[in-house]
């Protein structure tokens, strides 16, 4: 679990250029508090006598870092989130490995319906500021969502997703995202 956590704040180093070190990371950095307070969470979700527990915990975290991360949702390693405030992510969402959220962005549902509803992200995803991703829907390795982009159909894997609704993109030369030089904004 540490080097879990030790890989989260890796991460939020590694991917915001604002950051100046790890401490800074570690005390000032809400998206990486609230991803760490879902992984207790989710660790807690997983006991049928905890989730009551795991839910409140989750709700604690939402008003200390103003990031939602329901405890059922299945997430990856090395997640960052940066800005974090009002990111969503939904109970049947799985995200992958080194997937990035911008702030605004939401893993949401369409339906009330029991079962799946959320959106699976693959490894390497970048969601961009105010994006809304919605439903069951597939969004594939390396695939980059556009700032404000509803995404309510599936994205294959190295494409872009831009507008409303989002229309999808294949790129010239597939390449992985870059954060020397990619910015989701850039795609509106």
């Amino acid at each position: 679990m540490l080097e879990v956590l030790r890989e989260d704040l890796e991460a939020a180093h590694q991917h915001d250029p604002a950051a100046r070190s790890r401490l800074e990371v570690a005390l000032g950095y809400p998206g990486v508090h609230a991803v760490w307070v879902y992984r207790l969470a989710h660790r807690m979700w997983q006991e049928p006598g905890l989730r009551l527990a795991a839910r409140l915990l989750s709700q604690a975290a939402r008003a200390a870092t103003g990031v939602e991360i329901h405890p059922g949702a299945r997430i990856g390693r090395r997640l960052f989130i940066d800005h974090g405030m009002g990111v969503v992510v939904g109970e049947t969402a799985e995200v992958g490995d080194d997937v990035v959220l911008f702030h605004g962005s939401t893993l949401g549902g369409k339906t009330m319906r029991h079962g799946k509803r959320h959106p699976t992200l693959g490894d390497g995803v970048v969601v961009g500021a105010g994006a809304k991703v919605l439903g069951p829907v597939w969004i594939g390795d390396g695939a980059q969502i556009g700032a404000n982009a509803v995404v309510v159909h599936d994205v294959p894997a190295g494409a872009i997703a831009v507008g409303v609704p989002a229309q999808v993109r294949l790129p010239k030369v597939a390449h992985s995202f870059d954060p020397e030089v990619d910015d989701p904004a850039i795609y509106i």
